[in-house]
């Protein structure tokens, strides 16, 4: 029996949430049955992947100009052809209506599912309601990564074609089996540094005010993004250049998070935020603040991490405090870390993508 045959489109395979999510799946589906096949936009190519990748700024020399987009389009039609791809799971960004008609027309005669990655929907919708509609209403699936974002996009675009299907992480047994004997006075977050979505300004505000620093702790940041410059503007601002430092992107960071006291977020908004399930997995308890959407759908406060007011510095701050100074919670919150999250695992989350998928 000849197997399907997918093909999963992103911008590429760096630096974003999303664009590991895409790596992720070709995992996921290979495993599953499925020929996978991954067509990035952009060149970029940091995490891992599996199956047939196609590059179309490579293809094209890296053109950005009108022509060398619609050569992209042409390309990718021709991809799609002589491939066979019977299905495509496409995750970029989708709010231009004109752009989204003419990808509409390269993936004509397949399956087309959608993926929302963001609760800020600015990224995935054109402004008009009507022409959102008009773009999704006839497609396979749109699958949403949270329930706070179906639940939105159902009351936005009133669509019945929508599922929900959480992002996994995907952690060895040999890493999740790793233990640390003592946990560092580190609080971490890892992930994109971009201001705009994560916030930097209320994390580096709530540390400060937290005085937290004075009973030894360090606020470490790992990643890269556009932001690096601010961020160390910000911190030199708030006299923290002592006690903040910045790590460079790991694809893996998993050492660094099983030996964090706790990991962050403080996101003006997620989609399903992959790095509070891999803290949690590794066993790390995560304070993150209750942004739309994501967090509160994986921690329970006080159960296995601390779930905090957005926007609020003063209330993020006590909750660091109470992780450093409360040893019962901190542990009663370490010990349900890992049993909490593992409904997320890579089998539970690739058995609903090939239930999905096998019935299209």
């Amino acid at each position: 029996m000849s197997k399907k045959k997918v093909a999963i489109v992103s911008h590429s395979l760096g630096e974003g949430g999303a664009e590991r999510f895409a790596g992720l799946l070709t995992f996921m589906l290979e495993d599953s049955g499925f020929e996978v096949h991954s067509i990035i936009v952009n060149d970029c190519v940091d995490y891992a992947y599996t199956g047939t990748l196609f590059n179309l700024e490579k293809e094209t020399s890296g053109s950005f100009s009108f022509f060398g987009k619609l050569k992209k389009g042409k390309l990718l039609r021709n991809y799609l052809v002589q491939n066979n791809i019977e299905i495509v799971i496409d995750g970029r960004a989708r709010n231009v209506f004109l752009r989204e008609l003419i990808t509409r027309y390269i993936y004509r005669g397949l399956k087309i599912n959608y993926i929302v990655h963001s609760y800020n929907f600015q990224i995935y919708f054109p402004s008009s309601k009507f022409w959102s509609r008009m773009i999704y209403k006839n497609v396979e699936a749109l699958i949403c990564v949270s329930k706070t974002i179906e639940e939105k996009v159902n009351r936005l675009y009133e669509l019945k074609n929508t599922v929900t299907i959480y992002n996994p992480f995907f952690i060895s047994e040999g890493e999740l089996e790793k233990e640390v004997l003592e946990t560092k006075k580190v609080i971490l977050f890892f992930g994109r540094l971009d201001e705009k979505a994560k916030n930097f300004s209320l994390m580096l505000e709530a540390f400060s005010e937290s005085k937290i620093y004075e009973k030894g702790y360090l606020l470490h940041l790992m990643g890269t993004g556009k932001d690096l410059v601010f961020i160390q503007e910000k911190t030199k601002d708030l006299n923290l250049s002592d006690f903040v430092k910045i790590f460079p992107f790991k694809e893996n960071p998993f050492d660094e998070v099983r030996a964090a006291k706790f990991t962050v977020l403080t996101s003006n908004y997620e989609g399903f935020p992959m790095s509070i399930v891999e803290s949690l997995a590794l066993g790390t308890p995560v304070v993150a603040v209750d942004c739309n959407s994501g967090p509160r759908e994986v921690i329970q406060n006080e159960f296995n991490g601390l779930l905090v007011e957005n926007y609020n510095p003063t209330a993020f701050a006590e909750a660091m405090n109470r992780f450093a100074d409360d040893n019962e919670l901190y542990n009663f919150c370490k010990k349900n870390a890992a049993e909490s999250v593992k409904h997320l695992s890579l089998k539970n989350i690739s058995e609903q993508w090939k239930n999905l998928l096998n019935h299209q």
